[in-house]
């Protein structure tokens, strides 16, 4: 497993991600503009984390979420969402999901 030491600006916090999902698809949508920051302060290639053969921003933003909550930080309900499905996932061999905001 690949890991990755990053630096988290002081002026960016968990919630400028704007997490959300498609309301059809379930997919994850959050804005850029932190992750470039993060990828800028740590010295790594955001078109490789975002868009690489094994893209990394999903994993970054599961472990910035932790750190959040470690320090504190208000939950955010999309990410909960994401852990449960995650969970029960785990839990139940894969391929288990609810839809959008009912995990």
């Amino acid at each position: 497993m690949r890991k990755l030491r990053v630096t988290i600006p002081d002026d960016v916090e968990f919630a400028d991600l704007r997490l959300s999902r498609n309301v059809d698809d379930g997919l994850v949508r959050f804005a850029m503009a932190p992750i470039e920051a993060i990828c800028e302060a740590s010295a790594l290639d955001i078109d490789e984390i975002v868009q690489g053969p094994q893209p990394l921003v999903g994993q970054l933003i599961s472990a910035w979420y932790e750190d959040h909550l470690k320090g504190g930080g208000a939950p955010d309900p999309v990410q909960e969402d994401l852990r449960e499905e995650a969970r029960l996932e785990r839990e139940h061999g894969g391929g288990f999901t609810y839809p959008p905001g009912h995990a």
